[in-house]
C-alpha cells in the first residue's frame, strides 16, 4: 500500500509524527508532501526536526496568501505530485487549506481520500477551518473521526457509511512527549524575556482571523492579557505579529511578554510549567487537557466540547463582557480536582489509522 500525507501547518505536522512512526513499523510506502502553507520556520521546519518526522519527500513551498489564492496554488501544485505518485490513499489533516486543497486534487484525479481528524465542528461558518473540514468531510472516501462526538455529527450528515473511530493522534503524540520531558530529555523552553519558569505565569497564543482582523476586538483582547495579575508569556504567531504592526498595537504591554512559537517539545514543556492557558487555537485547548492545564479560550465556540467538561476549558469571546475580577478568576482559576476521562482515545490512534487504511481493522471500536 502506498499513502500520501499531505500537511502544511503546525497542527498537521505535529499529527503526521505518529502517523509517520506508525508507518515505519510496516513495509507500506508513506509519502510526505509538505505544501509549505506556514512558511515560517519557526511553524514550520522546526516541528520535522523536534518530533522525529522524515525530511518531506515534496516540499511545494506555497506561502502565504488570501485563502483562495493559497487554496488555488496548493491544487495547482499537488495535481502533479499526485498523478506522479498515484497512491492507494491519499491521507489529508485536519482543516487547513491545505487539507481542503489535497481533498480536491485527489478526488478530481479519482484517487482515495481519508481524512484524519474527520467530524469535527463548531457551527461557525465564519470560521475558514469550518468550511475545510465540512467539503473535505463530504468528499473523502474515509473519515477517520477522533471522538464519539464527531462520529454523530458525521452520521447527522448522512456520512455514517464512511465513517469509523479512530482516535485522536494529538493523544499518542502529546503522551509520549509530556513523558520525555518529564524525564529530562528536552532542554527547558526559551519562554518570552522577563518570564522566570520557576514562578507561575500563564501561556498564550493568539491567531485566528476572526481575534487578528478586527483592530477593535484585538487590542481589547491584549488589553485583557496584559491587566492580569500574573506574567503572560505570549507565543506570537507571524499572524499575530503582523496585524499589531498594520494595527500599531504594541503586543508587549502589562503583564505580556512577547516571544516566539516553539517547537513541539518546547510547547509540551511549557504549558506543563505554566498555571494555565489562555488561547483561541483548536490544538491548545486539547493539549492543556491532556497536559492537566486549565484553559480559557477565546472563542464563542470550540470543537473539541469535551474539555469544556469538568471545568478544564472555559469560552469567553470577550473578557471585557466580563468584570475584571471576573476575567481574573477565569483565566487564573486552578486545575479542577475531579479527574480527566479518555475521550479522545487510548494513545494507538496512529497504529489504528494505518490498520483502517490497509483495510486490515473491521469495525470502529476504540477497543
Amino acid at each position: 500500500m502506498k499513502v500520501v500525507s499531505i500537511v502544511g501547518a503546525r497542527p498537521q505536522l505535529v499529527k503526521l509524527a505518529p502517523i509517520a512512526a506508525a508507518f515505519a513499523k510496516t513495509d507500506h510506502k508513506h509519502v510526505i508532501v509538505h505544501t509549505g502553507q506556514h512558511y515560517d520556520v519557526n511553524l514550520s521546519d522546526v516541528f520535522f526536526s523536534g518530533l522525529g518526522i522524515p525530511d518531506p519527500d515534496v516540499h511545494l513551498g506555497i506561502g502565504s496568501g488570501s485563502h483562495g489564492v493559497q487554496t488555488g496554488n496548493t491544487l495547482a501544485a499537488l495535481d502533479p505530485v499526485l498523478a506522479a505518485e498515484s497512491p492507494d490513499w491519499v491521507l489529508v489533516y485536519g482543516d487547513t487549506n491545505s487539507t481542503l486543497a489535497g481533498a480536491l486534487s485527489a478526488v478530481k484525479q479519482h484517487l482515495p481520500v481519508a481524512h484524519l481528524e474527520a467530524g469535527l465542528r463548531s457551527f461557525n461558518r465564519r470560521m475558514p477551518e469550518e468550511h475545510n473540514r465540512v467539503l473535505t468531510d463530504h468528499a473523502a472516501d474515509l473519515l477517520l473521526a477522533p471522538t464519539e462526538e464527531a462520529m454523530r455529527h458525521l452520521a447527522a450528515e448522512g456520512l455514517a457509511g464512511k465513517s469509523v473511530l479512530a482516535g485522536d493522534v494529538m493523544v499518542d503524540v502529546c503522551l509520549r512527549m509530556r513523558d520525555a520531558v518529564r524525564a529530562g530529555q528536552h532542554p527547558q523552553p526559551q519562554l518570552p524575556p522577563g518570564i522566570d519558569p520557576t514562578q507561575p505565569y500563564l501561556l498564550a497564543t493568539l491567531h485566528r482571523a476572526e481575534n487578528t482582523d478586527d483592530p477593535r476586538l484585538l487590542a481589547e483582547l491584549i488589553a485583557s492579557l496584559a491587566a492580569l495579575p500574573l506574567p503572560v508569556a505570549l507565543l506570537a504567531h507571524p499572524r499575530l505579529v503582523a496585524k499589531a504592526g498594520e494595527q500599531g498595537l504594541k503586543l508587549a504591554q502589562g503583564s505580556v511578554h512577547v516571544g516566539r512559537p516553539l517547537g513541539y517539545a518546547a510547547m509540551v514543556a511549557a504549558v506543563i510549567g505554566s498555571v494555565g492557558v489562555v488561547t483561541d487555537s483548536g490544538g491548545l485547548q486539547k493539549e492543556a487537557y491532556l497536559l492537566d492545564r486549565p484553559c480559557t479560550t477565546l472563542r464563542t465556540e470550540t470543537e473539541w466540547i469535551e474539555t469544556l467538561e469538568g471545568d478544564w476549558n472555559r469560552l469567553v469571546a470577550r473578557p471585557s463582557a466580563l468584570s475584571a475580577q471576573e476575567w481574573i478568576d477565569t483565566a487564573t482559576r486552578p486545575a479542577p480536582a475531579a479527574p480527566r476521562g479518555l475521550p479522545y482515545g487510548d494513545g494507538r490512534a496512529a497504529e489504528r489509522v494505518v490498520q483502517f487504511l490497509a483495510g486490515g481493522l473491521p469495525g470502529s471500536s476504540l477497543a
